[in-house]
């Protein structure tokens, strides 16, 4: 068979298919239209090996000599025992090929199993890659594991993921790659809070600006394990599968499985490049919400940590009218508004308004809101129940647990988390319960958005006493589904005690992530710029919190809490009625600059600067013709340098002349004199706030910063002349 060329942006995926199997010869750069032969490439046959070459297959084989982790693993259930067929043999029969895709079916005619292979490159350069698996033999067919896999070379040295916890989201991590397998395993029944967003490997030292690095992202919300392996032989791999509990997946003949999509990355010029492409592909979606989209994001106002459980309509209003004054957009209701919610013991499960807090529903205070001008949104959790609720009561069927019996005999429930525990959404009677409920709540009120809430983890989840992370994260998936068909016009958010569900699965159906329950801003950059390292900025929600943060106790200036949530979908969760006049000034000043430029903002060019001092960092975005960029200089620590030099402003044009001026914090703001620690500040600074220079200068030789004191930031725009 011919090979496969697929190009896009600077990228090369070429197929080849040597002894009937289909092989990724290259993934990365872009090769041109002049290829050798790519028999050439076959490999020598070394001492004490296999009498022919192994092939590396897009499902790698122990058929074809593979003697590491395979790409699929199961085995027929021939008279109820497993075993027959556990080595299969694909070969391939078909293959499809268009301009930017390619489909590839392979087939085992001896034990009956046909595989179907989706390549594509979009047109920014991000590969998509998902096979299905069907069993075309008569006996069932018990499927253990089925990967994604795609090469990397042996220039690709160093591995970088991203690990976490609750409140610290998505913090990197790197270790050289040795032989063996680095596993990333997802046991949570949802992506989870150390779950890596982004698995890259890369030539020794890539950085956010240099060195070639291959990454991926696996679109799945459930468990999952995410893997480099690299064999004795030098040959490496990165690769994903969905995590199966035992007999989770058996197919009867004639049904399939198909894999979550898995997406990956190339890139010559570091992590940036990287996230070009996962950011291109995102904005190139019908559904996507932005500038780019014409969907703004609106600045909103979440009540959580303003008044928690405490909802009294008066004190709403009052603080949706301090909002508005500031300029919120929307004004969105936290947990607490439904029957028996008084703490997160009680009530979830039902999802119908507490007509004690509430005598006439919700439409005093969503025509409230309305009238100053802002959208409404409400929190809902609906895939989980706690004991004390009406639904748990009529329904202990619907619990989630590994004894099907438990709720009638007194057996073990799984352990409670936060006092709750999970609808098994694969039985058809709760999801309808969930949906019917939900569908009636938007239909009679005038809801724009919905936070959509997963607490806890989806521990010992079974139902009918089998394994069914796979079939309830499917029904997850269609609720939102169905939802979003029946009321197009609302947005929902996913949240999953704050950045516990982010990945591309969950977001092919909800329109933002909130990123972290963590509102603490030196927190907040990491968080945040990890987490855009995959996803833009607009799909990534950044709140200003308390002045003192209600999860780490440190407190912060406003402006660096303001600069902080403006590269993102910016909002409050403060009791801004509270916030002292100096504050308020600066936080509307912030408000009205992020309306300015969130076209920028939500539409340009994420770029990090590499710096030598850990303790300072500096971050933007540039708008796609290089005409105007914000960037922030953060100091996240005490520098051990006393003065920070001149740093670079990456991504501009390096043959235009740019203005380059402070927006934050102002001569006039409160905290401006606590952001410096400095006799004087640099000679641009005392010379009418601006700086001009070309592009190549702010790049190569940097701008002079002034002596920022640890845990504050400044706003810097650069605007071509």
């Amino acid at each position: 068979m011919d090979p496969v060329h697929l190009r896009a942006a600077g990228t090369s995926l070429l197929l080849t298919f040597p002894a009937g199997e289909t092989e990724i010869t290259h993934f990365g750069a872009d090769l041109g239209t002049d290829l050798p032969d790519p028999d050439l490439l076959t490999p020598p046959i070394p001492n004490s090996a296999l009498d022919v070459p192994v092939v590396v297959g897009i499902i790698p084989q122990a058929s074809s000599g593979w003697q590491g982790r395979p790409g699929l693993r199961g085995s027929f259930l021939a008279g109820g025992r497993p075993g027959r067929g556990f080595s299969p043999a694909l070969r391939v029969e078909s293959v499809d090929a268009a301009a930017d895709a390619v489909v590839i079916t392979a087939h085992d005619g001896d034990l009956g199993l046909t595989l179907s292979s989706h390549l594509r490159v979009h047109p920014g350069g991000l590969l998509e890659v998902a096979h299905t698996l069907t069993n075309t033999a008569g006996d069932p067919y018990q499927l253990e594991e089925l990967a994604v896999v795609v090469p990397l070379p042996r220039r690709a040295d160093e591995v970088l993921d991203l690990t976490g916890r609750w409140c610290r989201e998505n913090h990197p991590q790197r270790a050289r790659l040795r032989q063996g397998t680095w596993v990333r395993s997802g046991r949570h029944g949802r992506t989870g809070h150390d779950s890596s967003l982004l698995t890259a490997v890369g030539t020794p030292g890539f950085a956010n600006r240099a060195g070639e690095v291959w990454a991926s992202h696996f679109a799945w919300s459930g468990n999952h394990e995410q893997f480099v392996e690299q064999l004795p032989d030098g040959r490496r791999l990165l690769g994903a599968s969905e995590l199966l509990g035992s007999g989770e997946i058996v197919l009867e003949s004639g049904q399939s499985y198909t894999t979550p999509a898995f997406f990956a990355a190339y890139s010559n010029r570091g992590l940036d490049g990287v996230s070009a492409r996962f950011h291109e592909w995102f904005r190139a979606r019908e559904h996507h919400v932005g500038t780019v989209a014409g969907r703004v994001r609106p600045v909103v106002l979440n009540t959580w940590e303003a008044v928690y459980f405490d909802h009294r309509i008066d004190e709403l209003l009052d603080l949706a009218a301090s909002g508005a004054e500031l300029g919120a957009e929307r004004f969105v209701l936290d947990d607490g508004w439904f029957a028996g919610r008084r703490d997160d013991t009680a009530g979830l499960g039902d999802w119908v308004v507490d007509s004690q807090l509430w005598p006439e529903g919700l439409t005093p205070l969503i025509e409230g809101v309305n009238a100053l001008g802002m959208e409404f949104g409400l929190w809902v959790e609906p895939e989980m129940v706690n004991l004390d609720s009406d639904v748990a009561r009529d329904h202990p069927d619907w619990i989630v647990g590994p004894d099907p019996a438990a709720h009638t005999t007194g057996g073990r429930l799984p352990l409670e988390w936060r006092s709750q525990h999970i609808l098994d959404l694969t039985n058809p009677g709760a999801w309808r319960h969930v949906f019917d409920q939900l569908d009636a709540l938007l239909a009679e009120n005038n809801i724009a958005y919905l936070k959509w809430d997963q607490n806890r983890d989806l521990s010992e989840h079974g139902s009918a006493g089998a394994p069914s992370v796979h079939e309830q994260t499917l029904a997850a998936y269609r609720l939102l589904d169905e939802l979003r068909a029946a009321h197009p016009g609302v947005e929902i958010e996913s949240c999953s005690s704050g950045g516990a569900r982010v990945d591309l699965g969950i977001l092919e159906r909800t329109d933002r992530v909130w990123a972290s329950d963590c509102n603490d801003a030196l927190e907040r950059q990491t968080i945040q710029r990890w987490t855009q390292a995959v996803l833009p900025p607009e799909l990534v929600g950044s709140h200003v919190g308390p002045t003192r943060s209600h999860t780490t106790g440190r407190v912060h200036d406003i402006s660096f809490r303001a600069i902080t949530a403006l590269f993102g979908h910016f909002g409050m969760e403060w009791d801004v009625r509270q916030a002292s006049a100096p504050e308020r000034e600066t936080l509307a000043r912030a408000i009205a600059l992020y309306k300015e430029h969130r076209a920028l903002l939500h539409s340009g060019i994420r770029v990090n600067a590499d710096l030598p001092d850990e303790a300072l960092r500096l971050h933007g975005v540039v708008s796609r013709d290089g005409r105007e960029a914000l960037f922030a200089a953060v100091a996240v620590a005490s520098s051990y340098a006393e003065m920070p030099g001149p740093v670079p402003l990456p991504g501009l044009d390096p043959d235009a002349s740019y203005r380059v001026e402070v927006l934050l914090p102002s001569s006039a703001d409160a905290d401006h004199s606590h952001a410096f620690t400095q006799i004087r500040p640099p000679a641009w600074l005392r010379d009418g706030d601006a700086f001009t220079a070309s592009g190549a200068w702010l790049e190569q030789v940097g701008l002079q910063l002034p002596v920022l004191n640890p845990e504050h930031a400044l706003l810097l725009r650069a605007v071509a002349l």
